[in-house]
């Protein structure tokens, strides 16, 4: 039962990732669509804002992934095609075929990792992975349709990289993953004193 309640939470980190993701990027880029000139929400004033920006190339509406290329408008946002701050970016194509056929890998191997009997025996090892897969479904899901990475969260105080939610689930799970990996879990009780003890306790009785 443990296992099974383990594997549902992984899958529920999973798809909740990824449904908040997607749903936060469509309703961001359609709200701040203005006709394509894209536009902003200052959240914190000198610090964070919301950020969406549009190039000028609009997609002809009459292609297999349109219905999920326009939903916004026409023009279409503008993308990262490499990967976190911005890897790879100066070979657009080629950088997004490969960041996306890794992530492809990555899920496939994970959700087979996930349904082997051994698996998600840990709490914090199921959730740092759940987040993971979300993270790498959700950018993966704008590399084939997109052809790269949605960005829009911009801590400008600092001149962060423009990010999203997904950013955020890869990197939190990662960090969980390595501070898992430093936890030093309390050592078991060794067999030979369990022995040694019931021994002594046997002989006091005597």
């Amino acid at each position: 039962m443990k296992q099974r309640a383990h594997r549902v939470l992984f899958w529920s980190i999973a798809l909740s990732g990824v449904l908040l993701d997607q749903a936060s990027k469509y309703i961001v880029f359609r709200s701040l669509y203005h006709d394509g000139r894209g536009g902003e929400w200052d959240l914190f004033p000198g610090v964070f804002r919301i950020l969406a920006q549009f190039t000028q190339t609009a997609d002809p509406g009459d292609r297999l992934l349109s219905p999920l290329r326009t939903w916004g408008g026409m023009l279409q946002p503008r993308v990262n095609p490499g990967a976190l701050f911005s890897l790879g970016v100066g070979y657009a194509h080629v950088a997004n075929i490969t960041f996306a056929l890794v992530s492809s890998l990555v899920v496939v191997a994970m959700v087979a990792w996930s349904w082997r009997r051994q698996s998600l025996q840990e709490r914090w090892l199921t959730v740092a992975l759940g987040l993971i897969l979300a993270g790498t479904m959700g950018n993966l899901y704008d590399r084939c349709v997109f052809g790269g990475v949605r960005d829009f969260l911009y801590f400008y105080w600092i001149n962060w990289p423009i990010f999203n939610f997904a950013d955020c689930f890869l990197v939190c799970g990662a960090g969980l993953l390595l501070a898992k990996a430093f936890w030093k879990a309390p050592a078991p009780e060794k067999q030979t004193d369990v022995m040694s003890s019931s021994a002594g306790a046997a002989a006091e009785s005597k």
